[in-house]
């Protein structure tokens, strides 16, 4: 049983990003979808995770439609123009680490605070964007501390947020997935330009595992194969 009804809406956040605009392109032609709308720093109602109130603002405007079925949240961050991940203890500083809470957890945290309330409470799904490097457990070469803990911390408030929407919205997911390494800017000084997949793949991959998620999924961490992966 597919966990998405016919002619749902999708909201894809971050849809100007590598993933995002390959989700968007997918689920533009997918029959079963009935309209997929992407919001981004420069779309209409811009989001911005440097500028928290943005989030809130974004959503309130997206609540005057209808709900959504999907909401896919795309945005992250590995390195920037000015850092690159931790190799050693030594190289850690505090700016690095803010950067990176702020927009891998942080951001998203405050958009499922926002966003959750835009899902249809009949049949739902909102999945966001994590790492298998965020999982503790699988930790075994060590490094990248910033994204590491960054990732570690989403996929806390998904679990934690989780919990407490099968409460109000049972018939609700939240979800953190993996897409595996891409051919994206995030990737490309890590070799992800010869070792990653193309965009669409992955978004193909990802759309399929939400697809068949059941209710006992909701506060789960998978992988683009379906593997389900250890906190």
């Amino acid at each position: 049983m597919t966990q998405l009804p016919p002619f749902f809406r999708a909201l894809v956040i971050g849809s100007s990003g590598t993933i995002g605009s390959a989700f968007v392109e997918l689920l533009q032609a997918d029959a079963a979808c009935a309209e997929v709308v992407g919001i981004h720093r420069h779309s209409e109602y811009p989001i911005d995770y440097q500028h928290p109130e943005t989030i809130e603002a974004a959503a309130k405007a997206l609540s005057l439609s209808d709900p959504f079925q999907l909401i896919i949240n795309t945005v992250g961050v590995l390195h920037g123009k000015d850092w690159m991940p931790e190799k050693r203890l030594a190289d850690l500083n505090s700016e690095q680490l803010i950067d990176l809470m702020k927009i891998n957890a942080i951001g998203p945290a405050l958009t499922i605070q926002h966003f959750s309330k835009l899902l249809d409470p009949k049949h739902s799904v909102m999945a966001t964007l994590s790492a298998k490097v965020g999982s503790i457990e699988d930790n075994r070469l060590g490094g990248w501390y910033s994204y590491r803990a960054s990732k570690a911390a989403l996929n806390m408030l998904i679990k934690t947020a989780a919990i407490e929407l099968a409460r109000t919205k049972p018939h609700a997911r939240l979800i953190a997935l993996h897409p595996g390494t891409v051919n994206s800017k995030l990737s490309q000084p890590f070799r992800g330009e010869h070792i990653g997949r193309p965009a669409l793949d992955a978004a193909t991959d990802m759309l399929k595992v939400i697809q068949n998620l059941g209710q006992e999924d909701s506060g789960c961490f998978f992988s683009y194969s379906g593997e389900k992966l250890p906190w």
